[in-house]
């Protein structure tokens, strides 16, 4: 297609958002690859809940629209978890007050042990109790740890089974380029 007349411009720039949307695209997967992200549900709108915080605050789905959303599916007896919860602090922090909430969902139903291991691995997250564990099988976690990213548009853009390095160059980046996108 050539246009003519004073569609030409309008054309040409149309044409440069597509290249730069695609290259953004392209190096997100990238990313997302680089990190054994999981594309398995992406597209998918991120299911709705409704949970009590630790601190017994009610977190609701819906007060996390436009926001880049980091759900980390946790247990006190398991070892990558804590593993890794440092390094989700870590990456929550370099994001703090900004479009970013990086959450951890927990059933385990001992309070004061899930205290406890917060505060042994040295972490401030918000922990969120799935008691009846309704929101782990609405987003289907099978293992422990999973992290499951949704974008600013609600829907899931992939997840991970298995502890990852979240405060490493390539999930900063990747944290920076979702905020970056359009929704």
């Amino acid at each position: 297609m050539n246009p003519r007349g004073p569609w030409k411009p309008l054309f040409g720039a149309m044409v440069a958002l597509v290249a730069l949307s695609a290259a953004a695209v392209t190096a997100d997967d990238d990313r997302l690859s680089r990190l054994k992200v999981s594309r398995a549900g992406a597209g998918v709108p991120m299911p709705s809940f409704q949970l009590t915080t630790l601190d017994g605050k009610v977190i609701e789905s819906s007060e996390l629209a436009g926001k880049i959303v980091v759900l980390n599916f946790w247990a006190t007896w398991c070892g990558p978890c804590k593993e890794e919860m440092p390094a989700l602090d870590r990456l929550s922090r370099q994001f703090a007050d900004k479009d970013v909430a990086v959450l951890t969902i927990t059933n385990d139903p001992e309070r004061r042990g899930i205290e406890h291991f917060m505060k042994q691995v040295g972490s401030s997250l918000p922990v969120l109790l799935d008691e009846q564990r309704d929101v782990s099988l609405a987003f289907m976690v099978r293992g422990l740890p999973t992290t499951v990213f949704v974008g600013k548009n609600g829907t899931i853009l992939g997840r991970a089974v298995g502890p990852r390095a979240w405060d490493s160059p390539d999930a900063v980046g990747l944290i920076r380029s979702l905020r970056e996108a359009r929704p």
